[in-house]
């Protein structure tokens, strides 16, 4: 019983020391990302491997997504004679929650793990030491274009997401269910609102981007010099993101519902 009450207090002290070390992390890249801007290529080329190389991931999935929830939102609807509400039900389920949320979590996984493993294999191999030997700031040149690219990839996604999701629940009203595209469209332009929807959810994406970016970068930077020790970097990146960006959309919600 005193071991488990010694090892919870251990853990809980080393979450505490992590999660300090990762808020210093963060004023760091934000104090070293002048080069970022200055020398935007290098941003630009981490946005492309971030951003351009997830797009097929996301617009295949939010397509599906949307699917899915078309046909299953339909059975429900059609229990109260209300199926030409389908657009709605599509469109603010993707907008609110399912486009930043599921964008994040496929964010994660496939950028947020592949920047941990290249930050974490530049260390092992002691690449970032060989820069610091040259006079160049790892922190201004590896770390900061990648949060920054990861931070501006993220809303992007979530919008392209969303919007495939509600073309593709837009192809099941009208292939499958027979629903009028007119009708379908135009509750779906009265029923969504740019403040309350679309720009809560544009936010939760911001929130969830700058997130993910700073665990893989700070994950990456903070890794053992070994092959295990990326691995394990890697795997923690996965783990606490989606950990992170369910908290942290549990938090946004509660906030914007009591706004609204």
């Amino acid at each position: 019983m005193i071991n488990a009450i010694r090892n919870l207090g251990v853990r809980g002290i080393n979450a505490l020391w992590r999660g300090g070390s990762m808020a210093r992390f963060f004023m760091l890249i934000l104090a070293n990302s002048g080069m970022s801007f200055r020398r935007f290529r290098l941003t630009i080329r981490e946005i492309y491997f971030a951003g351009v190389m997830s797009l097929v991931i996301i617009m295949v999935s939010g397509l599906f997504i949307g699917m899915v929830v078309g046909l299953q939102g339909f059975e429900t609807l059609q229990h109260y004679g209300a199926e030409e509400t389908m657009g709605v039900l599509v469109a603010l389920s993707l907008v609110r929650e399912l486009g930043p949320v599921v964008t994040a979590l496929l964010f994660a996984s496939r950028a947020g793990s592949a920047i941990t493993a290249e930050i974490g294999l530049m260390k092992a191999t002691e690449q970032l030491k060989a820069m610091d030997m040259m006079a160049i700031d790892p922190m201004a040149r590896v770390v900061a274009p990648r949060f920054w690219a990861g931070a501006i990839s993220m809303p992007v996604l979530a919008a392209l997401f969303s919007s495939m999701g509600i073309f593709g629940g837009y192809l099941v009203a009208t292939l499958l269910v027979g629903i009028d595209s007119g009708v379908f469209w135009s509750n779906l332009h009265a029923a969504v609102d740019f403040r309350y929807d679309v720009l809560n959810g544009f936010v939760k994406s911001v929130v969830f981007g700058v997130a993910i970016s700073i665990i893989a970068t700070f994950e990456g930077f903070d890794a053992d010099p070994t092959a295990e020790g990326v691995a394990r970097a890697t795997t923690r990146t996965v783990v606490t993101s989606a950990l992170t960006v369910l908290l942290l959309d549990l938090i946004l919600t509660g906030f914007m519902l009591r706004g609204d």
